[in-house]
């Protein structure tokens, strides 16, 4: 039994090694690596796969990857918390939705309000933040709607970035339009 959090539209789940056609697709996408900042990959499928599988089996403990799932299974992107410092409570938060048909439709900020609700819940982290282009305003508007505020700039490898950040206190207090679930986590079977 693997263990799921659940969303609204939502279930994140572990990466397993059948996401690797997605990701490998969304990470040799022209339009989403300019979107993430990111290097487009230039090798093949075998060598990438190969790469995968390292990741899936070696992931520090100071990094959390999740699939992203709709509520009927289909894989639409990644999600992830990392950078975690115990000692600081802290954590850097990432969200990409790679399937376009799911743009602009309320999975990203139900996907990020999932994972901060996760965190916050499971977690003694005090404080998440994240970086987005300057320019990506879809993105900023997402991270807003769920409590994060942006606190600097920064600009790294030619690229303008907003940082924006949310403290478990600003969490605890900003309203919340449905109420999570009892834990926020649900069991499903192994597929």
């Amino acid at each position: 039994m693997d263990s799921v959090i659940s969303g609204e539209r939502v279930r994140l789940r572990k990466k397993k090694l059948s996401d690797a056609r997605n990701d490998y697709t969304w990470h040799t996408d022209a339009e989403l690596v300019k979107l993430d900042a990111a290097m487009h990959l230039t090798i093949s499928y075998t060598q990438y796969l190969i790469s995968y599988v390292s990741e899936l089996h070696l992931l520090p403990h100071t990094s959390h990857r999740f699939a992203v799932d709709t509520l009927d299974g289909r894989h639409i992107g990644n999600c992830t918390y990392y950078n975690v410092n115990d000692t600081r409570g802290e954590a850097e938060v990432g969200v990409m939705i790679g399937d376009r048909n799911y743009w602009g439709k309320g999975y990203g900020t139900d996907v990020i309000r999932t994972l901060v609700n996760h965190i916050f819940g499971k977690t003694n982290l005090n404080r998440l933040y994240l970086k987005t282009l300057d320019w990506n305003k879809r993105a900023q508007q997402c991270f807003t709607k769920c409590g994060f505020r942006p606190c600097g700039n920064l600009y790294r490898e030619g690229y303008n970035f907003l940082l924006m950040e949310l403290q478990r206190h600003q969490w605890l207090t900003q309203p919340k339009e449905d109420p999570p679930q009892p834990d926020g986590e649900a069991k499903v079977p192994n597929p």
